[in-house]
């Protein structure tokens, strides 16, 4: 049974940094490519960051880059989005989601998701 467990999430200042974690199990994490989405009540689940296989590329949306960093641990099965400067804007669930072999951008290609974890952001 596949597991994806998100943590790390919590109320934060505007500007402040938090990171998540995420601890997959029952997969073989290094054959899995994996990102991290958000989403707000209303809104659609969307994209924030990707990361290849081995962690040689990363992917983000233009609204995070510069600000967040994916990355990953194979030997842990572990995946991390490292947030810095936060925005009220970037308050929202955070899931993280593998998807067998190639990146992708698209919420719809991905096997499977976490739970989610809640960051919230004050101004």
């Amino acid at each position: 049974q596949v597991q994806l467990v998100e943590s790390g999430g919590g109320l934060v200042q505007a500007g402040g940094s938090l990171r998540l974690s995420c601890v997959a199990s029952g997969l073989t994490f290094s054959s899995y490519s994996m990102g991290w989405f958000r989403q707000v009540p209303g809104k659609e689940r969307e994209f924030a960051a990707a990361i290849t296989l081995t962690g040689g590329r990363t992917y983000y949306t233009d609204s995070v880059k510069d600000r967040f960093t994916i990355s990953r641990d194979n030997a842990k099965n572990t995946v991390y989005l490292q947030m810095n400067n936060l925005k009220p804007e970037d308050t929202a669930v955070y899931y993280c989601a593998a998807r067998r072999w190639t990146i992708s951008l698209d919420k719809g290609e991905y096997d499977y998701w976490g739970q989610g974890t809640q960051v919230t952001v004050s101004s």
